[in-house]
């Protein structure tokens, strides 16, 4: 994976877990406070056309993060000048952050690229400054995962990060540092490998694919929203 300003993240919908039938091991767990589910809600702003009776949020997340598997084929992070709000760039040529943003558009009808950049206006001396930016960027804040970490932090969504499998449910969001030092998004899948550890949806540098690749690199955030 290709290092650029327009790796993301964000976060996913909190639902019930497939591990309660997985014996897990509970004692590698990290102390983190729990979500501030106030702070959560007010981030979830879901479409009119979403029924009540439509599929749980977490079902919405990872079935539209995995639509686009087999049609981004590519991974290029260069700059592009999007619309504001609801910018968005060919299926083709997504990186990391890109599957995020789609999906939590698609099955949400949340725009983070208009989220983070009003959170970046209000508070642009508490996000990453790595990029020598005087004032926030609508065309590519949303796609860098430093600053979505930040975002999520900011609204009270980060969670522990463990080595326990059950802890990941489906279409959570989890960073982890990728070889030599780049950051990287992933949303966690409803399928798990033959041991229960869940799989991953993600754009590592060939494409959008759905693999089991959780712990492979090491992990730097974790973090889920409450939708009602």
């Amino acid at each position: 994976m290709k290092s650029h300003p327009c790796a993301t993240l964000w976060l996913v919908g909190i639902l019930s877990s497939s591990c309660l039938l997985i014996d897990c091991d509970q004692s590698d767990k990290a102390t983190a406070k729990p979500p501030n589910t106030d702070e959560a809600n007010i981030l979830v702003h879901p479409s009119p056309g979403i029924a009540e009776q439509a599929p749980p949020a977490s079902s919405r997340i990872v079935s539209a993060a995995r639509s686009p598997v087999g049609k981004t084929t590519v991974y290029d992070p260069s700059y592009v000048c999007l619309d504001y709000p609801g910018g968005d760039l060919p299926i083709e040529k997504w990186v990391c952050s890109d599957v995020v943003v789609r999906a939590f558009r698609n099955a949400l009808g949340m725009d983070l690229q208009k989220l983070v950049h009003e959170d970046m206006k209000a508070a642009f001396s508490k996000y990453p400054q790595t990029w020598g930016l005087s004032k926030p960027d609508p065309n590519i804040d949303h796609r860098r995962v430093p600053n979505l970490k930040r975002y999520l932090e900011r609204k009270g969504l980060l969670i522990a990060v463990t080595k326990t499998k059950c802890d990941y449910l489906p279409g959570d969001l989890v960073t982890c540092t990728a070889p030599p030092n780049l950051p990287h998004l992933m949303i966690v899948s409803d399928k798990n490998n033959r041991d229960g550890v869940p799989l991953v949806i993600h754009n590592i540098g060939s494409g959008t694919k759905e693999e089991d690749r959780l712990f492979e690199f090491p992990l730097t955030g974790h973090y889920r929203i409450n939708v009602r």
